[in-house]
């Protein structure tokens, strides 16, 4: 898998996900409508978790901050005006 798609693809995760209940945690999660070879990898390691017969999935602590990391953008090209998305 290329490393651009899986970033993308953890970014774009990261931007349309949503705050869920889980028991005494709240966790970060967003739909699985993404490539299941870039999911699966991400998954392999630790950025995302879930149910593989789930529709979503979500954002584990370690995949949090790479998504939040300023470095996927800077090293995809991806001005500064577009990184100012709301925390969550």
């Amino acid at each position: 898998m290329v490393e651009t798609i899986k970033e993308l693809t953890l970014l774009l995760i990261y931007l349309t996900s949503w705050k869920e209940d889980a028991g005494l945690t709240k966790v970060q999660r967003s739909w699985k409508g993404y490539p299941f070879d870039a999911l699966d990898e991400l998954n392999e390691e630790g950025y995302i978790d879930g149910n593989k017969r789930a529709k979503s999935v979500y954002l584990t602590e370690e995949g949090l901050g790479k998504a939040k990391a300023r470095e996927i953008c800077e090293n995809l090209g991806i001005p500064k005006y577009f990184t100012n998305y709301q925390e969550m």
